[in-house]
């Protein structure tokens, strides 16, 4: 579950992490009342999870109540990408001496915690590794070691963070950290970290996904869940159960497991096709899942063919067979299906497939998740 900014800062401020006083607001007057208390000169910015707040004009100054009146009337409403602003977030303005980059993820591969810090902070962290890969430091964290404030420190040292801001880096680290594990992160990162001219390192920004699988340990979490913003498909594939997320792309992914499904995407864009969503089918494939996920990619007009990859382990082939065939029964589907089917009783799902006098032109199969990605990036280019 992503946060918006002013979530993510009430989530830090639970672990000390100094953020800046503000308020959100759902009205101009409510914005106002917001900025009238954390003191101006504040800063107007429009809560939407998307980049590109400042450039499409999401993000303000306001040195009085009627710049904040102007400002706040001119976001509240704004279309930034796609996402309508609902909410703004006014704060008191920070002077900036310089700018950092702090982020804590999970890296799975190493199966370790993972620290990222630059001394180049304000910009998107992709370009800053693309421009200059050396000027960030990468930190594996051991879960069983945690992280200490001198560890922190020098990884502070490491980043060429000036000597001036190292106490209040490190500090800050550290109170990042717990926030990541204590409070069941996915991601948790601040950008730009900021050293005011006083001395004081403090959180600008703000960026928090939650882990979902903790849910249960947080029933605070539950406010979250309220103003989460979901568009039409991921608010029906959520309703049916499905792990589901939408793309703009015009080949439907239908797969069981989240790496099956991620490497599909993968595949669909190697061979020159743009996928429109993630599904991750779990696994098991019977009719009433698949009929589910097909419906929720029906739903999506984009759609112009549908990948479905299946690798059978626990997943029965035959099952997902008579899953798919069932399915289609049920919804009529305006794209046609491409199906690689793979792994356990694949044979027998595939005989089952053929036998059931669906037209190619509705059900194509395939026998390699390249070839099918070929095939269905070709109808959804109209080959």
């Amino acid at each position: 579950m992503d946060l918006f900014e002013y979530q993510g800062k009430q989530y830090f401020a639970k672990f000390g992490i100094p953020v800046s006083a503000g308020g959100v607001a759902v009205t101009v007057d409510e914005a106002v009342k917001v900025a009238d208390a954390s003191q101006y000169p504040v800063v107007v910015k429009a809560q939407v999870q998307v980049g590109g707040r400042g450039k499409a004009g999401g993000i303000k100054l306001a040195n009085n109540a009627d710049e904040v009146r102007l400002h706040a009337g001119n976001i509240l409403g704004m279309d930034i990408k796609g996402h309508v602003v609902k909410r703004i977030w006014v704060e008191h303005a920070s002077d900036i001496d310089e700018e950092y980059y702090a982020s804590f993820t999970l890296d799975r591969a190493a199966k370790k915690h993972l620290l990222m810090l630059s001394a180049q902070g304000g910009v998107e962290i992709e370009e800053v590794a693309e421009k200059d890969p050396d000027a960030i430091v990468k930190l594996h964290i051991n879960p069983v070691d945690g992280l200490s404030e001198k560890v922190a420190r020098q990884a502070a040292v490491d980043a060429k963070i000036p000597a001036k801001a190292l106490d209040g880096v490190a500090k800050i680290l550290v109170q990042l950290y717990d926030c990541f594990t204590a409070g069941d992160c996915d991601l948790a990162e601040i950008n730009p970290l900021i050293l005011k001219p006083t001395g004081e390192v403090h959180a600008l920004d703000a960026k928090v996904s939650l882990d979902g699988n903790a849910e249960y340990r947080h029933p605070e979490w539950a406010e979250y869940s309220a103003t989460e913003e979901l568009d039409d498909r991921e608010q029906l594939a959520r309703e049916k159960g499905l792990q589901y997320i939408g793309l703009s792309g015009t080949v439907g992914i239908i797969a069981n497991g989240a790496g099956l499904a991620m490497s599909t995407l993968d595949v669909v864009n190697q061979v020159g096709g743009t996928a429109a969503n993630f599904l991750d089918i779990g696994g098991g494939a019977n009719a009433d899942q698949m009929a589910a996920a097909l419906e929720v990619i029906n739903f999506d007009k984009e759609v112009k063919s549908i990948f479905i990859n299946i690798f059978g382990g626990i997943t029965r082939g035959e099952e997902v067979a008579k899953g798919i065939v069932e399915a289609m029964k049920r919804v009529d589907l305006r794209a046609p299906i491409v199906i690689r089917l793979d792994g356990t009783n694949a044979e027998e799902g595939r005989e089952i497939l053929a036998s059931a006098g669906i037209p190619e032109s509705k059900l194509l199969s395939k026998p390699t998740m390249l070839e099918a990605a070929r095939a269905a990036v070709a109808l959804a280019n109209g080959k």
